[in-house]
């Protein structure tokens, strides 16, 4: 993942064809000793590649993974199209009452990070 930051880094500062000794640079100024292979492997993929193009055949990859509507799908299912938009703002009131529990426990406790 180093390699291709600093590929990207490289690519925002203007090189759009960044060499190995412009990665191993990147990487040596934060103290990182780059792998040659690896960093061989990084060059060769994305030589001659658009950045932003690369970037959004990734993205659209990345809209196929769930991420977090686990809880909300098996309520939707169950109550309908009613039942959809109501799942949500439950979830956001559990969220708020567990913010507030975790304010008044603090304060049960006597004492506060800066006290």
């Amino acid at each position: 993942m180093r390699y291709v930051a600093a590929y990207l880094l490289a690519s925002l500062g203007g090189n759009t064809s960044p060499s190995a000794k412009d990665i191993k640079n990147i990487l040596g100024s934060v103290g990182i000793e780059a792998d040659d292979e690896r960093l061989n492997k990084v060059i060769s993929e994305l030589n001659g590649k658009d950045i932003n193009d690369v970037m959004n055949s990734g993205l659209s990859k990345l809209a196929s993974v769930p991420a977090g509507g686990a809880v909300v799908a098996p309520a939707a299912a169950a109550g309908g199209a009613a039942g959809a938009g109501a799942a949500p703002a439950a979830a956001e009131e559990k969220k708020e009452e567990k913010k507030e529990e975790s304010e008044e426990s603090d304060e049960d406790m006597g004492f506060g990070l800066f006290d």
